[in-house]
């Protein structure tokens, strides 16, 4: 896993979102420069698309309710075809290694709203790896976000 940095990060709220408010609908796209390491998060009522580009190695996510329980879907697209299983099993393996890395950063880039409402710490997070090859398409519970608070550096918490 990289470490997380938290001036690499950079974070635009959508209209129709603020820091604190709403938390549904709220979903984040959270992409990435390869050449400066830098993180991009934008929050909205909607994905950024604008914000993906055709590697598709973004990190979808949002706030959702199923029977009265809150919880994070995160969606990782592994592939949907277009690459052959090898390439597909190396894209599984990364986003598994960057995945500590993007909760972090999502949790540290969203703070405000953790504040405003602490139970959020609690959730779980639910993660979709979406892929057309059944050893890749998974969907597997990790943890709660209380967890990726404790890996940010206490001088920026």
């Amino acid at each position: 896993m990289s470490k997380f940095i938290p001036e690499k990060l950079s974070v635009e709220y959508r209209s129709g979102v603020t820091a604190t408010e709403p938390v549904i609908p709220r979903r984040y796209t959270l992409t990435h420069s390869d050449l400066t390491g830098d993180l991009f998060l934008t929050i909205g009522n909607h994905y950024s698309w604008d914000k993906i580009n055709p590697m598709r190695d973004e990190v979808l996510a949002e706030w959702k309710m199923n029977g009265g329980f809150l919880y994070y879907c995160v969606y990782l697209y592994v592939d949907q075809g277009e690459y052959t299983q090898s390439e597909s099993a190396k894209r599984n393996e990364i986003f598994r290694k960057e995945l500590p890395l993007a909760l972090t950063a999502i949790r540290y880039g969203d703070r405000f709203l953790f504040d405003a409402h602490p139970y959020l710490g609690q959730t779980s997070i639910i993660i979709n790896f979406m892929s057309v090859y059944p050893q890749f398409a998974r969907q597997e519970s990790w943890g709660t976000f209380h967890i990726w608070n404790n890996t940010i550096p206490n001088k920026y918490t």
